[in-house]
């Protein structure tokens, strides 16, 4: 019998996966769960346009990925930070601070998440950081810690 699956089944496969099983595991066992669907013809058609909705939703969220790391790329952000002696900061420069002053200064609205800062920023200076918009969409930020 060809069902479709609804949810990850483990040992089957994944949700959407069109799969021949026998009869008795299908009615018995993923039909009662809603695991799976009976796979017919207008189902099939169904799932081939969801999946085409899906591939067209992921190229535009990737291609406006692409639009925000080339104009991030061209922008310094400056974050500005209570200093001691020798330009040490008290406290740190983390994830959040950026994506604030992204928003303060460029109006641009940045997922904390998206920003990785390898090691706390603790000092003045000039700084590379990580964004990554995308899976495969990685843009490099320049910030500029500033003493108040």
């Amino acid at each position: 019998m060809r069902i479709i699956l609804l949810k990850d089944v483990p040992g089957q496969g994944k949700c959407g996966d069109v799969l021949n099983v026998k009869e008795g595991y299908a009615r018995n066992y993923l039909f009662p769960r809603n695991l799976a669907v009976e796979a017919s013809k207008g189902k099939i058609k169904e799932l081939d346009a969801r999946r085409q909705a899906e591939d067209l939703k992921g190229r535009k969220k990737e291609h406006e990925a692409r639009e925000l790391a080339a104009t991030i790329k061209d922008i310094t952000v400056v974050v500005k930070a209570k200093t001691g002696e020798g330009g040490k900061l008290f406290g740190s420069v983390n994830n959040k601070d950026i994506a604030d002053a992204l928003v303060s200064q460029h109006k641009i609205r940045l997922d904390k998440k998206k920003i990785v800062v390898q090691e706390p920023i603790k000092r003045l200076g000039l700084y590379s950081i990580t964004a990554k918009l995308h899976p495969g969409v990685q843009a490099e930020i320049q910030v500029q810690v500033l003493g108040e």
